[in-house]
């Protein structure tokens, strides 16, 4: 837009709804705003921007609220994301330093993001790429079962009970997990089941079996596809914004349970140089998250984190805090 009053005018109209969530008139606006203009430009400005459909009445109401065009002209005015203030910075910092692992890390990331921006957070669990083994302990439950334990390089700790075809005696025991140890430690968690494979066939008939029974639950735990899961907090924000969606919100809480959808949008999203993505209303095609507003950004070297809204939202800071929160999370997490 060239016209700099008509673009001050749009950004007042987005402030105030989003602020007392109501449509917005020209007398508020003059009221509210330093425009220097009469009520009458303010009117014809605002007929001039439901022209370019930037704005719309609805229903019967005499204000205006901001269409998807709208949300998105606003959007791409803001020059440069806004740093977070000292106190949420070391609010950041403070609890996500003391989480105690990759699970802990993103449960206190999807808490923390939905408190500061009052909207659903979802975060991408991280890729494993350049992820490889740590450790892996065999550890003898008695009655033929063990627990196998997988930890890599990214703190993610994985295990499962696995039940032997027959118990094994101490030293057999000890000498799967050595031969486990030896084949696994080191390598990329994509390359592990191969690995595994070829360990299993190399070992004597009498370990065999137990063998190729441990082998395919440590294959499993390191190809387990954390990276296509997600968690998320903050559903009930979303359910205090049903009057945000004419249709349902049912739509947009379906498309975040049906993980896969959501994962699929986050991949798609490239950020600016601003350093984050947002796709506002039909941006998301007609699928379930057409009323609503996607802000995310990447961390590490190929995830995703963000908050899901309703169009309505604040922008700039939302933005402010999914960039700062993903920020964080490249440090923790050596990405």
């Amino acid at each position: 837009m060239n016209h700099p009053r008509r673009l001050q005018i749009l950004q007042a109209i987005v402030e105030d709804y989003v602020h007392f969530q109501e449509p917005v008139g020209s007398k508020a606006l003059v009221e509210r705003h330093r425009l220097g203009v009469s009520s009458a430009t303010v009117r014809n400005d605002m007929a001039a921007l439901e022209e370019e459909g930037l704005i719309t009445a609805p229903h019967t109401s005499s204000g205006r609220i901001p269409t998807d065009k709208g949300y998105r002209t606003f959007v791409d005015q803001i020059a440069a994301v806004k740093p977070l203030s000292g106190p949420e910075r070391r609010a950041i910092q403070s609890l996500l330093d003391d989480a105690a692992d990759i699970d802990d890390v993103m449960e206190r990331t999807v808490r923390l993001l939905a408190q500061l921006t009052h909207q659903v957070a979802v975060v991408q669990y991280p890729h494993a790429s350049g992820v490889t083994v740590r450790h892996v302990e065999v550890v003898d439950l008695g009655a033929g079962r063990v627990l196998v334990v997988l930890i890599p390089t990214n703190g993610r700790v994985a295990q499962r009970v696995a039940v032997l075809p027959a118990p094994l005696e101490e030293a057999q025991l000890l000498e799967l997990r050595a031969r486990v140890l030896a084949a696994a430690v080191g390598r990329s968690l994509a390359a592990v089941p191969a690995a595994l494979v070829a360990m299993t066939a190399d070992m004597a008939p009498p370990l065999r079996p137990a063998a190729e029974t441990v082998a395919e639950v440590v294959g499993a735990l390191a190809t387990g596809g954390a990276e296509h899961r997600m968690v998320m907090a903050g559903t009930a924000n979303l359910a205090r914004a049903t009057g945000d969606f004419h249709l349902s919100i049912g739509p947009v809480l379906e498309a975040l349970e049906e993980q896969v959808v959501m994962l699929r949008l986050l991949s798609e999203m490239e950020q600016d140089a601003r350093g984050v993505a947002v796709r506002i209303g039909a941006e998301n095609a007609a699928g379930p998250l057409s009323e609503a507003a996607v802000v995310a950004t990447g961390y590490g070297p190929q995830s995703k984190v963000g908050v899901v809204g309703p169009m309505r939202m604040d922008y700039p800071s939302t933005m402010a805090a999914v960039r700062a929160v993903a920020r964080y999370l490249s440090r923790i997490l050596g990405g």
